[in-house]
């Protein structure tokens, strides 16, 4: 079975090679199965490594320039010149990694967060973000944003897409969370508080920072999928807890 992915019409429509890959099609069994790409979680290191390079032919690159960092839930962006190592790489605590070199893949890793892939037409330099709730807050989305933009100059025409992760329905926080994700968005009715407790829709304050930051909303893309409830094709950690698979969402420079 070859593994499951999910493209963005907008990515590919501009000559991006990518993937928002799903759970199915790897090598990992028991709760790690089958497309885990994360050691950390206890899968056998063994077969992570075939994970991943199951996902480097998808993206046609070699086995040692797929690229992802140690993601702490922060800003930080990290610009890759493309001589780095794939070890320097993942001990750098960043969220966001970008680059124009054109033989790797910028990568992020996530299990419910949001994952987006943002690419520009002219220069051909992307970025892949890693956006979970603290990452949003804090403007993983902005620093993401502006390490691309900065690398592809003024004249940048951006098209982003957004990947699975948990929504509306499943992200269900406490009080504290649900006003600190108001205050962080730039657009309104991001809360519904009709329930017991807030839900809140990250990928409406992701649309709404992207807007804000000048991105056309034609220009964005949603491929859809919520983590939390479609348990076949996603790993989620809000669902299964610490020990779970982790996805991969990945672009290469064009």
């Amino acid at each position: 079975m070859a593994p499951e992915f999910l493209e963005s019409p907008l990515l590919r429509a501009a000559g991006f090679r990518h993937a928002f890959f799903c759970r199915r099609g790897g090598v990992s069994s028991g709760p790690y199965e089958s497309l885990n790409f994360s050691v950390t979680v206890g899968d056998d290191p063994e077969n992570v490594r075939k994970n991943l390079a199951l996902a480097t032919r998808v993206l046609a690159i070699r086995d040692d320039r797929l690229f992802f960092s140690s993601q702490v839930h922060g800003a930080d962006a990290r610009t890759l010149a493309g001589d780095e190592t794939l070890e320097g790489v993942r001990i750098v605590e960043a969220d966001a990694l970008t680059s124009r070199a054109h033989d790797l893949a910028c990568s992020v890793r996530t299990a419910d967060c949001v994952p987006i892939l943002a690419a520009d037409r002219r220069s051909g330099a992307v970025t892949a973000i890693h956006a979970g709730w603290r990452g949003v807050v804090r403007g993983v989305v902005e620093a993401g944003i502006a390490s691309v933009r900065d690398l592809s100059g003024a004249n940048s025409e951006l098209v982003v897409a957004i990947g699975p992760h948990i929504r509306q329905a499943a992200f269900e926080v406490s009080e504290d969370v649900a006003r600190e994700l108001e205050a962080a968005s730039p657009v309104g009715a991001v809360v519904d508080r009709s329930g017991t407790k807030p839900h809140v829709s990250l990928v409406r304050i992701v649309r709404g920072k992207l807007a804000a930051l000048g991105v056309p909303e034609d220009a964005v893309d949603d491929v859809g999928g919520c983590t939390v409830s479609e348990h076949e094709r996603f790993f989620s950690f809000r669902r299964d807890g610490k020990i779970g698979g982790r996805m991969l969402s990945a672009i290469v420079p064009r």
